[in-house]
């Protein structure tokens, strides 16, 4: 792709092209050739978006809160990019990008655009890709990125890096899984959503995730997390509830880190790691690069299987050979 056509393509981003969005979208998460010149001319246009988390276990209704969510911004008269980000097959990289079918009441709606990604097995069910696109998504000018991830626990919080409100959530009877996972839980979650709300169980477990905000070592001065309960399926619509608080959550939430400059540290923090991604990534690529037809890489491998080597040993040496010794 030509300097002409990724300047072309960013500009028709920029003017609310969903095509040339797509477009963009696919080539920077297979890291096609301009990938990088997108995303250097998309950058200056990215940071004015509200971007909100959605995270919690398989079956705790994220998906269906999700779209419910879509909705409630759009009467408000609110843009709306999601990211839905799908597991990837661990044999093929593939995904099931299944969730565009559940919200396909959304389609045609010119207000709101959805994209499903592959995790690609990245750890926290977020690959770097997934902070690229919420950045076109950003500069095509929406005013939320709602992003749901796959899942939460003790490995799996990479979310809090890039959402400003981050909401996860529970149904009743998990209450086992909320002991195994209760720091990471108050490390990352914003909101609480007891989702199911209406099923056997609910309230006592609305205390029980009450309680173990109340008996959280929460600094001084920093936000505390709200629980709100939630119903987003049922056979009388009038017993669909619990959103309004939510949405009303949100932007407490979000008033609170712009009054207390809290908006700041998160960015900072999310540049951080997001500057981390890219060298990994870059400095992988130059070594590789650097490997290719030298038939070292299956010579380390081969020492390492055979007990003559070690991984860090290894990666010391390919360190040494190619890359400090450029500063030499």
């Amino acid at each position: 792709m030509t300097e002409n056509n990724i300047d072309e393509m960013v500009q028709k981003i920029l003017d609310g092209d969903r095509r040339m969005l797509a477009r963009a979208i696919t080539l920077v998460e297979n890291s096609r050739k301009g990938h990088r010149n997108i995303m250097k001319q998309v950058y200056p246009h990215t940071g004015k978006a509200m971007i909100v988390g959605v995270t919690g276990a398989g079956g705790a209704g994220k998906s269906t809160l999700t779209d419910i969510l879509i909705g409630k911004f759009r009467k408000m008269g609110k843009t709306v990019g999601v990211v839905l980000v799908d597991p990837s097959s661990p044999f093929t990289g593939g995904a099931m990008l299944g969730d565009r079918i559940r919200m396909k009441k959304h389609a045609r709606d010119k207000g709101v655009y959805i994209r499903s990604i592959a995790s690609r097995g990245a750890m926290g069910g977020l690959s770097r890709a997934t902070y690229d696109i919420i950045r076109i998504i950003e500069a095509f000018g929406v005013d939320i990125v709602i992003v749901e991830t796959l899942g939460t626990g003790q490995d799996e919080i990479d979310i809090i890096h890039l959402v400003h409100t981050c909401l996860v959530v529970f149904t009743p009877g998990m209450g086992d899984d909320i002991q195994a996972m209760k720091a990471g839980i108050l490390e990352i979650a914003d909101l609480i959503i007891m989702n199911k709300a209406d099923l056997e169980g609910a309230e006592a477990f609305i205390r029980h995730l009450q309680s173990a905000v109340t008996t959280a070592n929460i600094p001084v001065g920093a936000w505390t997390p709200k629980v709100l309960p939630s119903v987003c399926v049922s056979d009388k619509p009038a017993n669909i509830k619990g959103h309004d608080e939510i949405i009303k959550g949100i932007y407490e939430h979000f008033d609170f880190l712009n009054k207390s400059k809290a908006l700041d540290k998160i960015r900072f923090q999310r540049l951080e790691l997001e500057l981390g991604l890219i060298l990994k990534d870059e400095l992988q690529n130059l070594i590789f690069k650097g490997l290719k037809g030298t038939g070292l890489k299956k010579k380390y491998i081969t020492s390492i299987i055979g007990g003559e080597n070690d991984p860090y040993s290894v990666v010391r040496e390919i360190l040494d050979n190619y890359v400090l010794h450029r500063k030499k």
